[in-house]
């Protein structure tokens, strides 16, 4: 009978996620970073086991719903029957029209998250109704830690987070946030999280080798060597 239930509801959900990514034009597709030619981009989904934490969050909610709903409800036919057989439908609606539409927005919040990773930058999308998009270059970057709670150790996925200074941000979940010029990326549910944790780190090393950070490399041929000095003092003062 589970599997039949659990066929039934991922039919119903392919279904209305297909409607609303034609009526909101949500891109199927990864986003994209600049890149030189011949650089292959990282793109890359929560874990699945996100989506089943995601899952057992949203089932203790609203088993604890329905709880409070249906000893109401027996309370109240209790005490007054032609009421709370009245109220019958308004119950059932109650109870079943929330659990619906929160199921359907964790697969819809998982299913529109993307982080893509290229050799200067992370970038982090996710939502449907408005698509926030983060856009996070390792030159600004000032810290990177993984963190997990209990559960989500049960699970085997922790968070990655990226703190910068300054940096663009399309707003949030999971993009960059803050105020003034401190902002946080947040890769949720992620299962190989210390590796992410260290090839950004990798990539940030090798952005600060590289001096300013620039798009494309500098044409040594026109610049000495003076001068960059005089840049990187620049950018060091503005920080």
């Amino acid at each position: 009978m589970k599997p039949n239930v659990e066929r039934a509801a991922n039919w119903m959900y392919r279904g209305i996620w297909g409607v609303l990514t034609k009526w909101f034009h949500v891109p199927e597709q990864p986003p994209t970073l600049p890149a030189p030619q011949g650089e292959v981009l990282q793109a890359f989904r929560p874990s699945e086991n996100f989506l089943r934490y995601l899952r057992l969050q949203f089932w203790l909610v609203t088993l604890g719903i329905i709880g409070f709903v249906v000893v109401g409800w027996m309370s109240l036919t209790v005490a007054k029957p032609r009421i709370g057989i009245w109220l019958t439908p308004l119950a059932t609606v109650i109870i079943l029209l929330p659990a619906t539409l929160a199921y359907l927005a964790i697969h819809l919040r998982y299913d529109s998250t993307w982080y893509v990773l290229s050799q200067r930058s992370l970038r982090i999308r996710s939502g449907i109704w408005t698509i926030s998009e983060a856009t996070i270059t390792f030159e600004n970057i000032q810290n990177v830690t993984v963190s997990s709670g209990p559960i989500e150790r049960v699970f085997n996925i922790a968070n990655v987070v990226v703190d910068t200074a300054g940096g663009s941000s399309g707003g949030s979940p999971h993009g960059a946030k803050g105020s003034g010029n401190l902002h946080r990326g947040v890769l949720a549910g992620i299962a190989n999280a210390q590796e992410i944790r260290q090839l950004i780190l990798s990539r940030l090393s090798q952005s600060k080798a590289t001096g300013l950070g620039d798009e494309h490399p500098i044409n040594e041929g026109g610049w000495k060597s003076e001068h960059l000095v005089a840049l990187r003092e620049i950018r060091d003062a503005l920080r």
